[in-house]
Parts: structure tokens; sequence; C-alpha cells
């Protein structure tokens, strides 16, 4: 889908800004960490993933399997597709066609994607959310209980836990946000000592992405920022 040359140079100058707002927050951040923008398109249209490949930029997230699907029938653009919101069980067919889950946030929803993968005869990365904030309003297994599924997620050799994801909660201060993207990171950890690759971390939007970047994010998920207020 052609996309107008108004709306690719707007793109183009926001990921070139947010860019370099990623860098220097990794440099004051002192991680050392590759940070992989992801541009969430999610309520615009397939002309958002045009413009944010024409753009640099190689990743797209979107929340909803059936938006996701309309989009990767519109574009012809090579991106890498993101499920990044939560996945019903009866779903776990569909995150098949990702190139990263973010948000399997349950043992029995890594049951369902680790079937789904095996009966398809592939390996699907994913990544673990956690629940570091406490909130009811988010989804995601709670840190206490990450040692534990971290051994038993073994025993699902279709899922290649590639780290951890979180969310935090929306206006923060920053002194809240370090908290809980610091809390995401040592899930990380615990998940590299079950003998996990957990290499990424996934944490960090348009509101925080700064703050999480200088806390070790390997993965942002951008939307507003890049594209503007969604309807």
């Amino acid at each position: 889908m052609p996309i107008s040359e108004q709306t690719a140079s707007a793109v183009r100058e926001a990921v070139d800004e947010v860019r370099e707002r990623i860098a220097a927050a990794r440099n004051r951040g002192g991680h050392g960490q590759d940070v992989t923008l992801v541009a969430v398109t999610k309520t615009h249209g397939p002309e958002a993933v045009e413009a944010a490949w024409a753009a640099g930029v190689t990743d797209v997230g979107e929340n909803r399997v059936q938006e996701a699907e309309s989009k990767m029938a519109a574009v012809s653009v090579p991106v890498r597709w993101h499920l990044i919101g939560h996945l019903q069980r009866n779903k776990a067919k569909a995150a098949l066609k990702f190139a990263l889950v973010h948000g399997m946030d349950s043992e029995r929803l890594a049951v369902a994607l680790h079937d789904a993968a095996q009966a398809a005869g592939t390996t699907l990365d994913v990544l673990l959310q956690v629940n570091v904030s406490g909130e009811d309003t988010k989804s995601g297994v709670a840190p206490e209980s990450v040692p534990a599924l971290a051994d038993r997620l073994h025993a699902l050799p279709a899922l290649r836990v590639r780290g951890a994801m979180t969310m935090a909660p929306f206006d923060a201060s920053e002194q809240v946000l370090r908290t809980v993207f610091r809390g995401a990171r040592e899930a990380r950890q615990q998940l590299q000592a079950a003998g996990h690759p957990a290499e990424w971390l996934s944490m960090g939007m348009s509101g925080d992405y700064e703050v999480a970047v200088e806390e070790g994010a390997t993965h942002v998920r951008l939307g507003t920022v890049l594209f503007g207020t969604r309807t």
C-alpha cells in the first residue's frame, strides 16, 4: 500500500529522534545492550507498517492477532512481526505467524503455545511476561513465581524462552519505573540461571522507554511517539 510522502517523512523524523534518544539512554545506563525498536502499529493502517519500514524499522508489533493478520496480508515489506498483547489460549496456533511472542503470561498459555509449535514441527520464540508492578489490570506471572516456572518450562522443548517482558504503571514516577524495570531484569536473570537463553528484555513504551533502556531494555515497544495518538 503506497504511503504519502508526508506520512513517510513524519515517521522517519520520529524514528531518527527516537534512535538518538535510545542511544543516549543506553550510554547513560551503561548496560551496553543492543536495542530493537518495535514499532507498534495497532489501530493504525497498513501504511504505518510501510512507513516504519521506509524509516529503517524492521520490527513491528501488534496487540491483536486478527488485526495483525489483516496487515500481514496487506503489506509486502518483510518486517518481523511481534505479538505484544494478551493472547488467548485458543489462538495459540496463530502465534506461530510471529517472530516473537512477548506476552506469554501464564503456564497454561505456555503449554498451549508449546503444543501448537510442536504440532507444526517448529520452535517458537517467547518472552515470559512478568507482572512486576502487581497491578490487577496487568497480565503476567508474579515475580516470586518465576524461578519455579523457569524450571518447569524445560518440559516444553518447542518453546525457546528468550527473556522477560513487563509493563510499568501508566504515569508512574521515575522511581517506580526503575523499580519495575529492575524487577524484570531480575526475572530475566532467573530465567538465565535456570538455563534458558533469556538474552532479551522487552520493556518501555512511548512514555517511559528512555528509563527502560537505561535499565537494560533490549526491546522497546513504541507507537504513539512514532505515529501519533491512536484513535
